[in-house]
């Protein structure tokens, strides 16, 4: 089963999609133990036009939606109920900015070709360093020590930074996925064919799956 996961580390309901994808998964593996799963982690830039500096969390979000301080903060609540709930810590007042974050793209393009399970982990870890950890995910330093962290070479990931290497590539799949009619994320895309949208809970996506997995087994 292929599936696509199109995303951005700033975004927390990324985060709560793809824990809940992956615990549907091992729902769906207690029934077929068999189910082969490649996972594939997509670009998506929800402020492309951001500076590298970042602005101010609440600044960003009132202006972008027009809603209010305490409208977000009941929103940011729901959030860190549904993270604790898949093993997730959303640090409370971590998120003072946010950032551009096409450079932690372009790594994330980079370790994927690394084979392994290094781009699901370096992910993860770009995840927590924003949303736990309250760290840029576009500075080069951040970046390369999440690198190291997920046992990839901190040399070579500060040479694809400073390089500006698969800039091209990320933006290409970046078009690729708006074009197939992806504006919002986290988007799920199963074998090409089947769109999950949002940040879903493990039983939903293992409903999916399993009907997902049975048509294929009478196609």
């Amino acid at each position: 089963m292929k599936i696509d996961f199109v995303s951005d580390v700033s975004c927390p309901w990324c985060v709560i999609g793809l824990l809940g994808l992956e615990q549907g998964i091992a729902q769906v593996r207690q029934d077929i133990p068999d189910l082969v799963v490649n996972l594939h982690f997509q670009p998506f830039e929800l402020n492309p036009q951001m500076a590298p500096e970042g602005e101010e969390i609440n600044d960003h979000l009132m202006r972008k939606y027009g809603k209010s301080e305490a409208e977000f903060e009941q929103t940011r609540e729901a959030i860190r109920e549904r993270g604790a709930a898949l093993g997730f810590t959303f640090t409370k007042g971590a998120r003072g900015h946010i950032y551009n974050t096409f450079d932690s793209h372009r790594l994330l393009h980079w370790a994927g070709l690394q084979g392994g399970e290094f781009q699901h982990d370096l992910k993860l870890a770009l995840f927590k360093a924003y949303f736990t950890d309250g760290q840029n995910p576009g500075s080069h330093q951040v970046l390369a020590a999440a690198a190291a962290a997920v046992g990839l070479d901190a040399g070579a990931a500060a040479e694809v930074l400073s390089s500006g290497a698969y800039a091209a590539e990320v933006r290409e799949a970046q078009a690729l996925w708006q074009s197939h009619g992806i504006h919002a994320v986290p988007a799920v895309i199963i074998n090409d064919r089947h769109l999950i949208e949002g940040g879903q809970p493990p039983e939903m996506f293992a409903r999916a799956l399993r009907q997902i997995a049975a048509e294929a087994a009478r196609a």
